[in-house]
């Protein structure tokens, strides 16, 4: 009987070219087969069986890569909930990153830190996250938000390290003050421990076990045979060289977007870019620049001593400044709570003046007790309390308030900081050539790329473009090697789409920037729209695709179309790529297979799914058709 069963498995498995999951029967002695279909399987049974089924030379290579869902992939490559949990969930919010974690809750990113690095696993909740808590998110299991959409700022920098998280929980109610939280009538203190699901957005009281994620033998080989048929390149975005190692591990063909202001956001050189912000002159702003440079032209020879022989395309200096500046609200809280304090002290100081007046017995009573106080008191106040303290925080507000502006993601940025403030792209554009120079000397092979952000027009392009050449012959006289880059720009500005033709006089490369491109488009705000009309857009039909999650193909997909065709126009070599989260779409690199571009940039655990998509995109390209 066993024989037959072999038999018969290899018989249904040879004419149906997929497993099967098949009823039988036996009747004295016979094996009588009642029906058979195509067996359901998990994602990691589905790569075993693809790559098991080719050596069988039961499929061919294109087969087996067209039986995997792409997407399906990431339950290989972060750890999940135990397939056999039972917990009732206590909130959900949106899936923004994948993965499960659990640990204890904090409120704040220096706890987090703290606690992280004291060997503690930590929850960073947050009613939405900031760049300045950067720091925090490197020692966090995982991240919770009550605001913010699936590109908030938690999500993109979650998904770029490969770290759950869950944003938008809106029936989290978040007490910093209290270090609490509310969920109905649960309350969550400080320390409790959660686990979170980033790929249902589920979150739970307590600790549910996890499995891990596991990158198999079989993965390996799939995609190495995704490799060799896709025409388009997979790249990763990566801030630092731990990130970048990790994108090489999953395959990466080289960084695509590397963001500087990651690397202003690490508490050692935050205060340092808060000085370069506050400077009142030229001078102090070039000392404070002078301060950040060697410590940029390290980060970036780590990236490229990591990427070695890979392309890593850096982004130059791209959010407005107040972002490394504290809110005005805590800076008026802060300012406040000051003064009270400062009122509180003084009436202290005077305590024992005025107890000696209004009752002499009393106060020799205590006066032994008073002294030390008094002492204490003094010491406090020199440490805390000395007048300058209040005055720098009165001068941060001041210049908070100063940089103030209506709509910042549309305002001072980019480009047009570079411009207004040359001397801050003066010393990016230095660290990047002279950490190249370095690299070149020690023999790593090296190929870096400045891109500049929101550009509109060709003169701003060609204004950055001559700082490059200047510090590049300074650089040459200086290390004695002459460093071979490119030059391009980021097209996440409507009007750069439609002057392509002329951007390419200029730049070497284009990236289309398509998460700011898909907001400019829609005019849409991400965050606003995420949370409050787009998931009623979606029910009701209006808007097929969150267009911050699917390639709008039909508006921002045209741009695209549009800016490759012009720019190719004038510079058939142009290269073109995309480094938005649509990257790692699989649906999204299908239309960026068919405008040819050369590559694709996504966070690093989105890199296999990218690889394969590339590579069912180059399969079915023939079949391929744009929606009308």
């Amino acid at each position: 009987i066993h024989r037959q069963l072999i038999q018969l498995r290899s018989r249904l498995e040879s004419h149906y070219h997929e497993v099967q999951d098949f009823e039988f029967t036996i009747e004295k002695g016979i094996l009588y087969c009642l029906q058979t279909r195509n067996g359901k399987m998990n994602a990691r049974a589905m790569v075993r069986t693809s790559v098991e089924m080719f050596h069988e030379g039961l499929i061919t290579k294109e087969r087996a890569l067209l039986r995997t869902e792409p997407a399906v992939l990431e339950q290989l490559l972060v750890p999940q909930l135990a397939p056999n949990f039972h917990a009732k969930s206590l909130a959900q919010g949106l899936s923004a990153s994948p993965g499960a974690a659990s640990g204890k809750i904090v409120f704040d990113a220096d706890t987090a830190e703290t606690r992280g690095r004291a060997g503690e696993k930590i929850i960073l909740v947050r009613e939405e996250t900031k760049p300045e808590d950067i720091h925090g998110f490197f020692q966090a299991q995982g991240i919770l938000t009550s605001r913010g959409g699936k590109t908030s700022h938690a999500a993109v920098v979650a998904r770029g390290m490969g770290k759950p998280c869950v944003s938008g929980c809106e029936q989290i109610v978040i007490n910093d003050q209290l270090r609490s939280a509310k969920v109905g009538d649960t309350v969550l203190k400080e320390g409790d421990v959660i686990t979170i699901d980033g790929g249902t957005g589920h979150v739970y009281a307590g600790e549910i076990p996890t499995v891990e994620a596991e990158f198999s033998e079989e993965m390996n080989t799939l995609l190495g045979w995704a490799d060799e048929v896709a025409v388009l390149k997979v790249m990763a975005n990566a801030d630092s060289p731990v990130d970048a190692l990790r994108a090489r591990e999953f395959g990466a063909m080289g960084i695509g977007l590397c963001r500087t202001e990651r690397m202003f956001n690490a508490t050692d050189r935050l205060p340092i870019v808060q000085e370069m912000i506050l400077a009142e002159t030229l001078e102090e702003r070039q000392a404070a620049l002078d301060r950040l440079l060697p410590i940029q032209r390290a980060d970036f020879k780590g990236i490229f001593k990591a990427m070695k022989g890979l392309p890593v395309t850096v982004r130059l200096l791209d959010p407005p400044m107040h972002e490394f500046l504290p809110t005005a609200a805590q800076l008026e809280l802060e300012i406040a709570h000051l003064h009270q304090l400062r009122d509180t002290i003084k009436a202290l100081e005077d305590l024992p003046e005025t107890l000696k007046m209004l009752n002499p017995k009393l106060y020799q009573q205590y006066a032994d007790g008073l002294t030390p106080l008094m002492g204490a008191l003094s010491t406090f106040k020199r440490s805390h309390m000395e007048a300058e303290v209040i005055a720098k925080k009165e001068k941060i507000l001041k210049k908070v308030r100063a940089l103030a502006e209506v709509n910042p993601m549309l305002g001072h940025r980019g480009v047009r900081l570079g411009i207004t403030y040359p001397e801050i792209y003066s010393m990016q554009i230095r660290a990047i050539l002279e950490a190249a120079a370095l690299c070149g000397k020690q023999g790593i092979e090296i190929y870096p790329e400045i891109m500049v952000p929101q550009v509109a027009t060709v003169e701003e392009l060609k204004r950055i473009h001559s700082y490059v050449q200047r510090i590049r012959q300074e650089v040459r006289a200086t290390h004695g090697i002459d460093v071979q880059f490119k030059f391009g720009s980021m097209l996440e500005v409507v009007r750069a789409c439609m002057r392509s033709g002329r951007m390419a006089e200029i730049a070497e490369f284009f990236s289309f920037g398509t998460n700011d491109l898909s907001q400019a488009t829609f005019s849409f705000s991400r965050e606003d729209a995420e949370n409050k009309f787009l998931p009623f857009y979606n029910e009701t039909g209006i808007l097929e695709d969150n267009p911050f999650e699917v390639l709008d193909i039909k508006g921002v997909g045209q741009l695209m179309k549009m800016a490759v065709q012009n720019g190719r126009a004038t510079n058939p070599d142009l290269k073109v790529g995309i480094c938005g989260e649509h990257g790692g779409h699989p649906g999204s690199i299908r239309f960026c297979h068919h405008i040819k571009l050369n590559y694709v940039s996504c966070s690093g655990p989105r890199v296999p799914i990218a690889r394969l998509a590339a590579a069912q995109a180059k399969l079915l390209e023939d079949q391929y058709r744009e929606p009308v």
